[in-house]
């Protein structure tokens, strides 16, 4: 525009914050008749915020000459005027300025705050196109920190805001969720990703294994027979777990005191020889036989049946990658239970997918707190059955938070919902065990 020999006519509109979103749409259509005068060659529209219940719309329109402007203030202006004044009334105050030095206008519009992301007009703390915060600053350490892990120690964030409802209002979550209180909570998913994060993390964390070298060697047995000696508990105690084993088929030798113990396994006891001449696939699916041939089960049940130990470490480490990814896929099965179960709740399949997936978020913080609780009773030396009564009691909220979230989102009497919680149980427990299964299956063939 530094080319304009014209002047700039400028429009400044200064209305309540109420009336703003009506005025935008007003405003277009209103540029559009503007430009349609003779000598308006172009406009540009900007949206300011002001402190309080105010916000401004500036509109400069680039004029070909001073014949031009005053053709249009001599004519057609007063009574586009006095069209926004009865339309909009005191809710709008409208002032205007004439700038000759085009110049100037350029000056105004370089001092309207833009976005460094999209480069799109600022009308507030936030980008209205692309969401980023209108502040430009240098990032620091602390600030980086701040945005990594802030959200999760702010009293006032939505994690906290998240997880007291879901904890103790049983779909009292799912119910805001659904009626379009969405922005105060973290999004569900979210939450459910977190909180199975944080509870597979303290559930399988072993911090003397996975951090050893913080952690001071534990004392051989040659020290430990040195610093110690045997009792008469201690030997009955030996001799109970040697009856255990030989039980099991484990037999427990010691041929010299010097050759130390060694064990064997019992020919009508364990079998470790992966004999599979009576495996038969005929009663399986086709499409399972195809894929269990008795020569992958041979070589399969060998690799976990070595002396080594490594087979079966490895098949539980993958059983604890595959089993989140099981529970996941479980989602979608059980919203289907329920939008079966409730064909009259005209509700979509996402709205029951999301009851299924706070509810999980659910157990998986009721589990990780069991977790911590039991945990901080060995640490502080509490009685087991401290232990054993937060277990129980766990056990016995989790199908109760689902009756009372089922009546919460769906609002049927008590009886019908107990009668569809028990089939939801029942089928949750079958899809539980086939899930686990074919993890179970996956780890053993991928060791």
């Amino acid at each position: 525009m530094n080319e304009h020999d014209g002047p700039v006519y400028e429009v400044t509109l200064n209305l309540d914050r109420e009336a703003a979103h009506d005025l935008d749409e007003w405003l277009a259509s209103h540029v559009d008749d503007m430009l349609a005068i003779p000598g308006f060659i172009e406009a540009k529209t900007y949206a300011l915020e002001d402190e309080g219940d105010r916000v401004r719309r500036v509109v400069y329109y680039y004029v070909e000459s001073d014949a031009h402007l005053e053709q249009y203030l001599d004519g057609p202006a007063q009574q586009l005027r006095q069209s926004t004044s009865d339309k909009y009334g005191d809710r709008v105050a409208i002032q205007h300025r004439v700038l000759r030095d085009p110049a100037v206008a350029e000056q105004s519009l370089a001092r309207v705050p833009r976005c460094l992301n999209c480069d799109a007009p600022l009308t507030g703390q936030y980008c209205g196109k692309c969401g980023q915060r209108a502040r430009s600053r240098l990032i620091s350490l602390w600030e980086l920190f701040r945005d990594a892990f802030g959200d999760l120690f702010e009293l006032d964030s939505r994690l906290w805001r998240t997880l007291i409802p879901l904890a103790v209002r049983p779909g009292r979550l799912t119910r805001d969720y659904l009626r379009g209180r969405q922005a105060r909570f973290m999004p569900p998913f979210r939450t459910y990703l977190v909180l199975s994060l944080a509870f597979f993390l303290i559930a399988f964390f072993d911090p003397r294994e996975d951090l050893g070298i913080l952690f001071e060697a534990e004392p051989s047995a040659e020290e430990l027979d040195e610093e110690s000696t045997p009792s008469d508990e201690a030997g009955q105690a030996v001799e109970e777990v040697r009856r255990g084993l030989e039980e099991a088929g484990v037999v427990v030798e010691q041929p010299d005191e010097d050759d130390g113990i060694s064990l064997r396994i019992d020919e009508g006891g364990l079998d470790s020889s992966c004999n599979l001449e009576g495996f038969d696939t005929t009663d399986m699916p086709r499409w399972l036989a195809r894929r269990l041939t008795k020569e992958r089960v041979q070589a399969m049940c060998e690799r976990l049946a070595a002396e080594d130990g490594l087979g079966l470490q490895g098949f539980t480490d993958k059983l604890k990658e595959n089993v989140p990814i099981g529970l996941f896929i479980l989602l979608p099965m059980m919203a289907l239970v329920l939008k079966i179960l409730y064909p009259l709740s005209k509700r979509f399949y996402v709205e029951h997918l999301l009851l299924v997936v706070h509810y999980h978020a659910f157990i998986f913080l009721a589990l990780t707190l069991q977790i911590l609780i039991g945990r901080l009773g060995n640490l502080l030396r509490l009685p087991e059955l401290v232990d054993d009564a937060v277990g129980l009691a766990v056990s016995l909220y989790i199908p109760i938070y689902l009756y009372k979230a089922l009546r919460c989102v769906y609002g049927q009497g008590g009886l019908f919902t107990l009668v569809k919680l028990i089939v939801l149980l029942v089928t949750y427990l079958i899809g539980l065990i086939l899930i686990i299964g074919f993890a179970a299956l996956f780890a053993a063939f991928s060791i």
